[in-house]
């Protein structure tokens, strides 16, 4: 093909990013140790407290989310604890591999790509194998497009006032209706790369009094990532070390149009996405990945019968330059997914569908042309007007 093919991102981070928070990164530069950069951070950690929806402190750090993720273990644990981890994919095994990296116990309760942790085995485990001093989860599991019971965790967890709850919301936040606060979700954690439509490289963290608490005791070793020296420089509007200067300028205009938005427009955008991207695969004969409880955040699509996902994913890239994910290690091939996080509107989920009609003709798998874009603007219309 010859001609214009502009590169699209569909992914579930990085996502596609909103222009107005990338001016502003351009157009002002900030010293770190100023009172213009201290107003800046204030108001940026106001925002995060809305976007998180709580009125815990949020911590930053300039690092990808995996980092606040380390800190966790690294802030809450002390040698000879143990935690509960519910895992379902590649982001759930993160948490036993940063427990294991500690020399921390765990008991792991795990469900197959594509389900769900059952709830009911994590409470089996709370009442008969503790103590546990945290419980670690994956609100939205992104390499197999789940998501997480994590109200019913909550209500399990909050009356073990020596356990703490911490959930990875990396792609869950704003795609996802979170209330930590009441839920008992003492870590909540997000990255800047995902509904926050800003570049990677910062890493957020809500906490709540209980895991200050836990953290005050807490004897593992840490040195960047620790809650307690940040949460104590932030609150002078600073950081403990050169923070991400420009990021900050970005998620500050970018949070400020999340505001202007509304936190649950945010959400809505994204299950209005997801739902209709789900309808378009079922018109196209196609299957999720997700056996129950699909995430806001992001469709794992299952690859046609007898095509691997691969070929669909290079299709795509190739022919109309957007950037789908492959599945990830033994998903690899097997399934390919569509992201629904970003600056990112349901016409360019309308675009996105059209594409991939052709890409999966091309790929050998037969689908009738607009059945998919037909079974999407169905969606669209259902909504209120």
């Amino acid at each position: 093909m010859t001609g214009i093919i502009k590169e699209r991102l569909f992914t579930p981070g990085p996502t596609p990013l909103l222009m107005e928070a990338q001016l502003r990164a351009l157009t002002m530069t900030l010293h770190h140790r100023t009172d213009a950069f201290r107003t800046l951070m204030r108001e940026t950690l106001d925002h995060l407290r809305y976007y998180f929806n709580t009125r815990n402190d949020v911590i930053v750090f300039a690092s990808s989310g995996t980092g606040a993720m380390e800190g966790a273990v690294s802030n809450l644990l002390s040698p000879g604890d143990r935690v509960l981890i519910g895992t379902a994919g590649k982001f759930g095994e993160r948490w036993v591999q940063l427990a294991k990296a500690y020399g921390i116990e765990s008991v792991v309760v795990e469900a197959p790509y594509g389900h769900t942790v059952p709830i009911s085995e994590m409470k089996k485990h709370l009442d008969a194998s503790g103590p546990f001093r945290a419980v670690f989860i994956q609100a939205t599991e992104s390499s197999t497009g789940v998501r997480h019971d994590v109200k019913a965790l909550g209500e399990m967890v909050k009356a073990l006032p020596e356990c703490c709850l911490v959930v990875d919301a990396i792609t869950g936040l704003g795609t996802t209706d979170l209330h930590p606060d009441e839920w008992g979700i003492d870590i909540l954690i997000g990255g800047s790369q995902k509904a926050t439509m800003i570049p990677p490289g910062l890493a957020f963290a809500s906490v709540s009094e209980k895991a200050w608490k836990t953290i005050g005791n807490s004897k593992l070793p840490r040195y960047y990532f620790d809650y307690a020296k940040e949460r104590k420089n932030l609150a002078k509007g600073e950081s403990s070390y050169t923070p991400a200067t420009s990021l900050v300028v970005s998620l500050h205009a970018a949070l400020s149009y999340i505001k202007q938005l509304g936190r649950e427009n945010l959400v809505a955008n994204a299950a209005l996405l997801a739902e209709a991207t789900r309808e378009a695969a079922s018109a196209l004969g196609l299957t999720q990945f997700a056996v129950s409880s699909p995430a806001n955040a992001v469709t794992a699509i299952n690859a046609p019968p007898g095509i691997e996902s691969t070929k669909v994913v290079k299709e795509m890239r190739v022919r109309f330059g957007a950037i789908l994910t492959d599945g990830q290690g033994s998903m690899k091939g097997q399934i390919f997914r569509l992201a629904h996080l970003g600056y990112y509107d349901f016409l360019d989920l309308l675009a996105v569908l059209g594409g991939l009609e052709i890409a999966l003709l091309k790929v050998g798998h037969k689908v009738e042309l607009g059945s998919g874009v037909r079974a999407a603007q169905n969606v669209y219309l259902r909504q209120p007007a």
